[in-house]
């Protein structure tokens, strides 16, 4: 059985427990300041995926440097940059993300499977040619690991759902690329990644697989993560942004590997 105890009542009974008990079910977005002037929102992900050189974003149509993140309060602070920003829209499936099933339907659609609804010309004009230039990123038996026509870029096309991706990316320790955001549709592999190496690492990563990593200044912003121990905080993130069933599916179904162009 636990207790509100004293420190629980100090940090707590503020305005009648108010924190403890108030829900919101809006996806959390971080307020970017320019000084004291509200630039806009931006998704919490831009804030916390790795990246080469400063963060830079893109609210209201400008390129913003990150120079503090104030993690408790959901405040970004940024200063005006000439170019590199990067925006991030919410989508439906999980705030921000598409889930493994709405992927895969994606993935029929591009294999040729019709939407089940009335078409415009336009509709299908658009349709035929996401089908077109998609046509060597899907397969009808199985996964595609596409090298790009320069011989550089390696990507694992699963169409398996970001939060499956993830789970992937956080497995494939040893051929995945360190410094990538998984999307919902791919995974960024070493550029020296071989089919050799490939297949051998695979073999064993459905029975071992992974979480997500998680930044730990995000815990920050879990709720109830006062009353929680570190460990535990973690944790209950990485299972929320883990997609063990969709991973393991990825990783059992057959991949083949092309170059673009070829």
């Amino acid at each position: 059985m636990l207790l509100i105890g004293p420190e629980a009542e100090r940090r707590f009974g503020y305005r009648h427990f108010m924190d403890l008990t108030a829900v919101f079910t809006a996806a959390p977005e971080f307020t970017v300041l320019a000084g004291r002037t509200e630039i806009g929102t931006t998704n919490p992900a831009l804030l916390t995926e790795e990246v080469v050189g400063p963060r830079r974003l893109l609210p209201a149509g400008q390129s913003w440097q990150v120079t503090y993140i104030d993690w408790s309060r959901r405040r970004c602070f940024v200063e005006p940059v000439d170019g590199g920003g990067k925006a991030r829209w919410g989508g439906a499936a999980s705030g921000r993300t598409a889930s493994y099933e709405l992927t895969r339907a994606a993935r029929e659609v591009l294999l040729g499977v019709d939407p089940p609804v009335a078409l415009t010309g336009r509709a299908k004009t658009a349709l035929t040619q996401a089908r077109e230039s998609s046509s060597e990123l899907v397969h009808p038996d199985g996964t595609m690991v596409v090298r790009g026509g320069c011989g550089t870029s390696v990507r694992w096309w699963t169409w398996a759902g970001y939060r499956a991706n993830a789970t992937l990316a956080a497995t494939l320790t040893t051929i995945a690329d360190p410094l990538q955001r998984p999307t919902d549709t791919c995974i960024r592999l070493r550029e020296d990644a071989t089919p050799a190496e490939w297949r051998k690492v695979i073999s064993e990563a459905a029975d071992q697989l992974c979480l997500p990593a998680v930044d730990a200044r995000a815990l920050n912003g879990l709720k109830f993560n006062a009353a929680l121990p570190t460990r535990l905080a973690e944790a209950t993130l990485a299972a929320r942004l883990a997609d063990l069933d969709g991973a393991t599916a990825a990783l059992r179904g057959p991949t083949r590997f092309t170059v673009l162009g070829q």
